[in-house]
């Protein structure tokens, strides 16, 4: 769809929270779906793309935006719920929507515990820069080390990481000869 029939459409809002400012297209995988575009604005992509924590309270107006006529914002709404299927009012507007057989078809070939976010296994650090295997990081802030009386503090250095395959927001890395997980929100790579 084009942009300007996207932008006619949804009156130049984010067709999910209503936004007016920093609208951009999202193409909703998985691209072969024809009509695939929705305008979307920065917060909703950054919370989708999970390059943001998904924040339950931020979602409450998916309890109007499910009711779109377009099936790739209903996708959309139907993954999003589903993540936060353990929210009572997610649950609850999960329940009530409902999709034809051909946008469940598509909602559910790429559910958002399958997206493109964990499809790819992006970590992304505290800037949204994606770290790899072998990366070097510095601490954003100190931090108390579970089970251990080690306090690594902020601007330590981790050589060599390990990303957490089934988890995007984790690393593993040495502090002091000890290995540790690392939530990677309180990372930053190290430009090399």
């Amino acid at each position: 769809m084009a942009i300007s029939s996207l932008t006619e459409r949804s009156g130049n809002l984010c067709e999910l929270c209503k936004s007016a400012t920093g609208l951009s297209v999202y193409n909703v995988p998985p691209v072969k779906h024809p009509d695939n575009g929705i305008m979307i604005c920065d917060v909703c992509l950054a919370q989708i793309m999970k390059g943001a924590e998904t924040d339950a309270q931020y979602w409450h107006f998916l309890t109007e935006a499910m009711w779109s006529e377009v099936p790739a914002v209903q996708v959309v709404a139907w993954r999003i719920l589903s993540r936060l299927k353990n929210e009572s009012w997610a649950a609850a507007n999960l329940e009530m929507l409902y999709l034809d057989e051909e946008t469940m078809a598509w909602a559910e070939a790429m559910g958002d515990d399958d997206g493109p976010a964990a499809a790819t296994a992006v970590h992304l650090d505290s800037l949204g820069n994606e770290l790899q295997s072998g990366d070097t990081v510095v601490l954003t802030r100190s931090l108390d080390v579970k089970g251990s009386s080690l306090n690594a503090k902020m601007g330590t250095v981790v050589k060599n990481i390990r990303l957490v395959t089934d988890n995007t927001d984790q690393v593993e890395g040495k502090i002091e000869g000890q290995q540790i997980v690392i939530l990677t929100k309180y990372l930053r790579k190290q430009k090399s």
